[in-house]
């Protein structure tokens, strides 16, 4: 099975606040935007007329990739609040 199929799976309960929240001002000194290329389910998109990042934080996987990647160290991170956020399916 392909990664597209097995995120197909996944089942997410978005909160309406992001969990995700870059330094946006840190974004646009960033050399690599690994965030955008690192992330399996393509959370991050970089918008090169505005200078910013996109940030589509209902699709997170909550894997921590990205806050690893970042180069500039610029990500708060947390984990969606109480029930909030993707559900693995066991099996």
């Amino acid at each position: 099975m392909n990664i597209d199929k097995k995120l197909y799976t996944l089942k997410y309960t978005p909160d309406s606040k992001s969990h995700l929240n870059p330094d946006k001002e840190q974004c646009k000194l960033c050399n690599s935007r690994n965030c955008t290329y690192i992330c399996p389910a393509g959370v991050y998109e970089w918008n090169e007329e505005k200078q910013e990042l996109i940030v589509n934080y209902e699709n997170c996987l909550e894997c921590g990739a990205c806050r690893i990647a970042c180069e500039r160290k610029s990500l708060d991170w947390q984990y969606p609040k109480g029930t909030k956020g993707v559900t693995f399916k066991q099996g």
